[in-house]
C-alpha cells in the first residue's frame, strides 16, 4: 500500500481559520464589557433569581390560553329541599329539643348541598325531615292531650 494514499493522509490538512468577529453584530460570541453588571455576591448571602423576558417570535400569532372552569352538575328537575322552614316551625310552635335537633340537620344539609356533596346533603335532609315529622307528631299529641285536659277540668268546674 502506498502510504501517500492512506486514510489518515487527510488529517495533515490545515484547519479553515474561524470567523473574524464583527463588531455590532448581534450574535458575536461575547457581549461588551460592561454590559452586564454583576451586583456584589457575599458569602452566604442567597443569589436573586434571574429573570427572562420571552416576547412573541416575529411573524408568529401570540397563543390565548383559556383558564379552566369546573362546572358542578346540581339535579335541576328535582332540587333537593333542606327543610329549613319546616324546621323552624317545629322549633317554635311543636317540640323544642326535635326542633332543635331538625334546624341543625337542616343546616348540615344546606351546607352540604352548596358544596356540592349531594349524597351527604341528601342524607341530612332526610334526617331533617324525619326529626319534623316526628316533633310535629309530638307536638299535635301533645296540643291534643293539653286541650282535652283544659276542656275536662272547665267540664268538672261549671258542672253542678
Amino acid at each position: 500500500m502506498d502510504p501517500s494514499k492512506s486514510e489518515k493522509s487527510g488529517i495533515t490538512q490545515p484547519v479553515q481559520p474561524p470567523y473574524p468577529d464583527q463588531p455590532g453584530h448581534p450574535n458575536s460570541a461575547y457581549p461588551p464589557p460592561g454590559s452586564y453588571p454583576s451586583p456584589p455576591v457575599y458569602p452566604g448571602q442567597p443569589i436573586p433569581p434571574v429573570q427572562y423576558v420571552q416576547g412573541p417570535y416575529p411573524g408568529q400569532p401570540p397563543i390565548t390560553v383559556q383558564p379552566m372552569v369546573y362546572v358542578t352538575p346540581t339535579p335541576l328537575a328535582n332540587p333537593l329541599s333542606d327543610y329549613l322552614g319546616y324546621s323552624i316551625f317545629t322549633l317554635l310552635c311543636c317540640c323544642f329539643p326535635l326542633g332543635i335537633a331538625a334546624l341543625i340537620y337542616s343546616i348540615f344539609a344546606r351546607n352540604a348541598r352548596e358544596s356540592g356533596q349531594h349524597e351527604i346533603a341528601e342524607k341530612y335532609s332526610r334526617t331533617a325531615r324525619n326529626l319534623n315529622i316526628a316533633a310535629l307528631v309530638i307536638g299535635l299529641i301533645f296540643i291534643v292531650v293539653y286541650i282535652i285536659l283544659i276542656v275536662t277540668l272547665y267540664a268538672r268546674r261549671w258542672s253542678p
